[in-house]
Formats: C-alpha cells, structure tokens, sequence
C-alpha cells in the first residue's frame, strides 16, 4: 500500500512538471509571436520630432 500511495504521487507530481512546462513554452510562443519593433516605431517618431 505504501508503495502505490508513493508511485501515484510521483505520478501527480509528474503531471504538474509537465502541465507547467508546457505553460511555459506556451507562454513563451506568444512572447515571440507578439509584436517586437513598437518601441523602436515610437523611438523614431521622437527623434523626427526633434
């Protein structure tokens, strides 16, 4: 009994690794699929100004 108690609960926490992994990675495809140059548009409108 105590075997399977410790087996489902490295199977619980193995799960969670991965959930949050792929949270990540996901979090991570939409930093790169965001927009990159808005600061460098605003940059150049500041400088034309001056």
């Amino acid at each position: 009994m105590k075997f399977f108690r410790r087996a489902l609960a490295f199977f619980a926490v193995l799960a969670v690794a991965f959930q949050a992994v792929g949270s990540f990675l996901s979090w991570a495809q939409r930093q790169e699929d965001a927009p990159a140059d808005a600061w460098i548009d605003e940059d150049e409108d500041e400088f034309e100004d001056a």
